[in-house]
Order: C-alpha cells, then sequence, then structure tokens
C-alpha cells in the first residue's frame, strides 16, 4: 500500500474505507473529492494512490478492505504497546508518572495464581520485599515458587564450596524469608562458589515471571533501597510468549544442572 496512507490518521481511514464501500467515493479519484475526507494537504497525493490501485485491478470494495485491514493492524500494535509499563524507584519527580518498584513487586507475588520465577542477584531485608510472597504460599498451597539466586563468593575467600553454600541457605531462612512459612525452591549457579577467579560467575539477572504470563525486568535488586530509593529503571510486560520463553530458559538450565538445588 502506498506510503500516504499510513500518514493519515484513524478517523481519516475509516472515512474512505466507508465512502469506498457505500459508493460515495468512487474512480475517477480527483483531489477535490478527496477534501471532504482527508486534510487538503494529502488530497492529492491519496487520489493520486487510489487511482494508482483502481489501474491495478483493484475494485474500490478492495481498496475498502486492505484499508480496514491497515486499521486492525494499527489497532493491534497499539494493543501490544499497551501491555509494557515503566516501573521505576528512586525520588519522585513532576511530572512523572511511573509505577514504583517495590508496589509492582507487592501486586505482582499477590496476584500470582499458579506459578512465580524469581531470579536475582543480591538480596537485602528480604523479609520485607518477600512478605507478600510467602503469604501468598500460604494462602495457596498449591502456587509453585522457584527461584535463582546468586550465592556470593569474596575474592579472597577460601572457603569450601559446600560450607559457603549452607551459609548462603541458612542465612536465606534466618534473614531473607519470613519465618514459618513455606520456603520456596532455590536454585544457584555452581560456578558463582569457585575459587578460582577465572572460573567464577554470577547469577545476576533480575526477573520476576508470574503464571508465565508476566515479565518484570528491572536494573533493582531484592533490596530495600533497590525497591524504594535507589534509582532503578525496569519494564512490567504482559506477554506469554516472552513469559514462557524466560521460564524455558531457566528450566533448561536446571534440567541440565547448570543450576543446582540449594532448597
Amino acid at each position: 500500500m502506498d506510503d500516504v496512507f499510513l500518514q493519515l490518521s484513524d478517523q481519516e481511514l475509516a472515512i474512505i474505507a466507508t465512502g469506498l464501500k457505500n459508493g460515495r467515493l468512487s474512480p475517477p479519484y480527483r483531489s477535490q473529492g478527496l477534501q471532504r475526507f482527508v486534510d487538503a494537504t494529502l488530497a492529492i497525493s491519496v487520489a493520486s494512490a487510489l487511482q494508482k490501485l483502481t489501474d491495478q485491478g483493484f475494485t474500490a470494495e478492495m481498496i475498502s478492505s486492505v484499508i480496514q485491514m491497515l486499521l486492525r493492524q494499527r489497532e493491534s500494535l497499539t494493543s501490544k504497546q499497551s501491555i509494557i509499563d515503566v516501573v521505576t524507584s528512586g525520588p519522585e519527580a513532576a511530572g512523572l508518572a511511573n509505577r514504583d518498584t517495590a508496589i509492582v513487586v507487592r501486586e505482582l507475588f499477590a496476584r500470582a495464581e499458579s506459578s512465580v520465577l524469581v531470579v536475582g542477584y543480591a538480596i537485602y531485608q528480604g523479609k520485607r520485599v518477600f512478605e507478600s510472597l510467602a503469604e501468598k504460599m500460604q494462602q495457596q498451597p498449591e502456587l509453585a515458587v522457584t527461584m535463582c539466586l546468586d550465592v556470593n563468593r569474596e575474592r579472597q575467600d577460601k572457603t569450601p564450596s559446600g560450607i559457603l553454600i549452607s551459609r548462603f541457605v541458612q542465612r536465606f531462612k534466618d534473614q531473607q524469608w519470613p519465618h514459618s512459612t513455606r520456603l520456596p525452591r532455590i536454585y544457584f549457579d555452581p560456578r558463582s562458589t569457585e575459587e578460582n577467579n577465572q572460573v567464577r560467575s554470577s547469577l545476576h539477572a533480575k526477573v520476576i515471571v508470574i503464571d508465565r504470563k508476566k515479565v518484570f525486568v528491572s536494573s533493582a535488586n531484592f533490596t530495600e533501597a533497590a525497591q524504594d530509593r535507589n534509582i532503578e529503571v525496569g519494564l512490567l510486560i504482559e506477554s506469554e510468549p516472552v513469559a514462557d520463553k524466560i521460564c524455558s530458559h531457566f528450566e533448561t538450565l536446571i534440567d541440565r544442572h547448570l543450576l543446582e538445588r540449594a532448597i
């Protein structure tokens, strides 16, 4: 389709499509007649485009159908754009209406129905961050919660890996997870506990996936500062294909034992 149609508003396209269908707009197409339907500055170009399609064998009804397809495509793109939202942490500024990280994370956990995937690097004051998730797990025993977390080894630390992991698990239970509640399944990258600096790696992603439908990707760690005070930016995406792809990625890492079970 001629590029001129892309310059028209949805209303102008709808009026042209209706005019072609009911016979109010018919060949030969002239700019004077098109001025009733579109902006005068575009009338000549639109008339030329319509006449070109007619010369190629398109009937008025066929052109109307093509324009309606263009309108449906625009609606689809608008719908897809609306499922992506910006989420931020940090100081509030006049004129900004982005959603707040801490609030979004709590809402996501509280509304989970079947599954939750949490991937994170640093956790601090986790009892507060994960409070709504722990409550949801208590209310809904069938809710499957998987966490893939980083087990940090300091640069000069020579503690055996087994002890490092045991300490991480104990700290998580004692300091990062609400007491007397069901624990999530926790996995870690065994390379993060390697003593060799050239081999060691970090699980640095920060992602939440809810019910394989909603994805929250953020720069924010699971700490009080990152959730509330630091300047952080994230995207909340409602997309089953994207959510499923992320879940499948980590499930594959687990199945291939590239991530190992800690709890």
